[in-house]
């Protein structure tokens, strides 16, 4: 899967804490199958990452990486890329850490 990060993702990423980074970085792999899953057949997304779309931010989504603290979360949203082989689906990281950054997904 490719993906992009935005500048606030960037910031929240070198806030969170070494064990955190962990975590994300376990989870990521998982979400990165679940992406080229989602992409090639619509399979569903699995159900331990809980991928739901943000209220009130079209086209913004959510998946919670860690509930047994710290509680981690990412939001993301679906772009499009073009290269050299064409247009591609993308998932461009937007924020990442705890509940807060729903406030500005």
């Amino acid at each position: 899967m490719r993906w992009e990060r935005t500048e606030s993702f960037k910031g929240d990423y070198k806030r969170l804490s070494k064990r955190e980074r962990e975590l994300f970085k376990v989870v990521v792999a998982e979400f990165n199958e679940a992406c080229d899953a989602s992409v090639a057949d619509r399979a569903p997304w699995p159900s331990r990452l809980r991928v739901k779309s943000v209220e009130g931010a079209p086209g913004v989504f959510e998946m919670t990486w860690s509930f047994s603290g710290p509680d981690g979360r990412a939001t993301w949203e679906w772009v499009h890329v073009a290269d050299a082989g064409g247009r591609h689906s993308a998932a461009r990281w937007r924020r990442v850490g705890g509940h807060k950054i729903l406030r500005a997904p």
